[in-house]
């Protein structure tokens, strides 16, 4: 993981967002430990409390739950929750972002719906 020193988003973020990306690619299990507050620092050279404010943001959002003495671990349920989240949020934004620009270019709700399917088609490896 790089993280972004220059981007609004702030590094405890960054590592929440790059653990739940690890989650929903599998590269860390339901109910595997995840890295701890000083592995994180270690790793990515950075203060240990910041570490620490990444893991307890995905614990208070029941994404990673902790066992006492022993270190934090991806809940079970936080496939769904990281999904949920991600639609809900981060897609949702992206899509008012691009339904205003295409308002402003004048680009009507079909050819926008067309393009968005070509855009699909083209990830897909379809070629449409």
């Amino acid at each position: 993981m790089i993280l972004n020193s220059d981007s609004m988003k702030p590094i405890y973020v960054q590592i929440a967002e790059w653990l739940e990306t690890e989650i929903l690619g599998g590269s860390i299990e339901i109910d595997s430990k995840v890295y701890s507050q000083y592995q994180l620092a270690e790793m990515l050279n950075i203060n240990p409390a910041t570490a620490a404010k990444g893991l307890n943001l995905l614990a208070e959002e029941d994404i990673l739950y902790k066992k006492r003495g022993l270190g934090m671990f991806v809940s079970a349920e936080a496939r769904d929750i990281i999904l949920s989240k991600r639609r809900n949020q981060t897609l949702a934004k992206l899509v008012e972002e691009v339904v205003k620009e295409a308002e402003h270019l004048k680009v009507g709700e079909e050819e926008l719906v067309d393009m968005i399917r070509s855009a699909n088609s083209k990830l897909k490896g379809d070629g449409k």
